[in-house]
């Protein structure tokens, strides 16, 4: 396993971060402006005796615009705010409240990471879970509270000292996994519809521009904020693990397959960026027929962002497997799924960022080499394994089928498992 400390070396960090995920969370930012601007009448809920004088004389005191009153509140006490923010949330029922209590604990946190541990150290006093209050809020029916409550987790989970246990972080990733693919079944459902409905071209036009704006309408309003907290959590190599214990890899890819807009596509690809820095499952990657969806994204892509990552997963599936012949296939399976052509046609476009020059440079020689290098027993043991086998020419050849035949054999008769 990679050793923690360098991860952040090896994944450097992403002009989002600095500016509060807003690119990747806007509708949730949206909602979350709106809430801070609510009062909420902390009197009331102590005269009917729903808080504490306690927990009221300190969220009375927090709740307030001013950064340096907030802050001397929690050096004052920091175990009184994990206490009082959690007993609010475990008590009131108010979806308004609780959407303003996870505002305020979120804004916390982002002002200043070390925060995060002020939940792990009330915990550890109470021998309690730091992470059984934020799940349980996961099954709230409102959208806000359960996508503001993972963008917590996901703090938690990533800036702590300690890591995420196993039970806890394998839900909180089923749970993330889940949402990605309601939203996009809610995505394929819109068009499935629209598609009955279409007569002309103009309306398919029209409609088209529509599944775009309804990605970011009711039932897709978090797709992007649940692919962020994604984004945080596979940056941890740690986590990478389980989240394909989860099936995670074969829903991002799901997902891909289908239609949503390019910030999303941005989004995943990321994630399956961020999963290659681990030696292991850049060499399963392809499995799960990753090179194929993503050549597939590549030749229709006009956002240079998702070439450029897309582009560093391609590198990565060749540079960072320590098995030269699963590198040699990554390479073969890129020339069949049409790379190549790509890479010529990018290399005449003027790009911003050095990466992508160099990238596409690196590509380049690797997959023109693999096709110098390239048997027919070789291709044909590629387009075996990722599924998209073409009755080529060479395939029929009766010198072809007496000169390879045997070859079936090899590796416990692999290719033929496969067949």
């Amino acid at each position: 396993m990679v050793d923690r400390a360098n991860i952040k070396q090896m994944i450097p960090a992403l002009p989002e971060e600095k500016i509060d995920m807003l690119a990747a969370t806007s509708m949730l930012q949206q909602q979350a402006a709106d809430i801070r601007n609510q009062r909420i009448n902390w009197q009331s809920y102590l005269q009917s005796q729903m808080i504490s004088k306690e927990d009221y004389d300190f969220i009375a005191a927090f709740d307030t615009s001013d950064a340096k009153a907030r802050e001397n509140k929690l050096k004052e006490n920091p175990h009184q705010a994990a206490k009082t923010f959690l007993n609010l949330l475990g008590h009131v029922s108010k979806d308004q409240t609780i959407q303003y209590l996870l505002t305020m604990i979120d804004d916390m946190l982002q002002e200043d990471r070390s925060r995060v541990e002020i939940f792990r150290e009330h915990s550890t006093r109470k021998r309690e879970s730091v992470w059984g209050p934020f799940l349980n809020l996961l099954n709230r029916q409102d959208g806000f509270i359960m996508n503001m409550t993972s963008r917590i987790i996901a703090k938690l989970a990533c800036w702590s000292h300690d890591l995420m246990e196993k039970t806890d972080l394998q839900f909180y990733l089923t749970w993330l996994k889940d949402q990605l693919k309601l939203s996009f079944d809610a995505l394929q459902e819109t068009g499935l519809h629209a598609g009955l409905e279409q007569d002309t071209a103009a309306e398919q036009a029209k409609e088209a521009a529509d599944m775009l704006h309804e990605l970011l309408n009711p039932n897709n309003d978090y797709i992007q904020s649940v692919a962020r907290c994604l984004q945080m959590m596979l940056r941890i190599d740690e986590y990478r693990f389980s989240f394909v214990s989860v099936d995670g890899i074969s829903t991002l890819l799901s997902v891909l397959s289908g239609r949503v807009n390019f910030q999303v596509q941005y989004q995943l690809i990321f994630c399956l960026w961020v999963l290659t820095f681990n030696p292991l499952l850049a060499e399963k990657m392809n499995k799960f027929n990753v090179i194929p969806i993503l050549a597939d994204i590549l030749s229709d892509s006009v956002k240079e962002k998702v070439t450029r990552i897309i582009l560093a997963v391609f590198r990565n599936l060749i540079e960072k497997v320590e098995d030269g012949q699963v590198a040699k296939e990554h390479c073969i399976a890129m020339v069949q799924c049409k790379v190549l052509k790509q890479l010529s046609i990018l290399s005449q476009r003027k790009f911003d960022d050095e990466d992508i020059t160099a990238d596409i440079e690196f590509l380049n020689d690797k997959l023109q080499a693999s096709v110098q290098d390239l048997s027919s027993f070789d291709e044909y043991s590629t387009e075996v394994k990722s599924g998209r086998l073409e009755w080529s020419p060479v395939h029929k050849s009766g010198k072809f089928w007496r000169e390879n035949a045997s070859r079936l054999n090899e590796k416990n008769y692999e290719l033929l498992r496969i067949l």
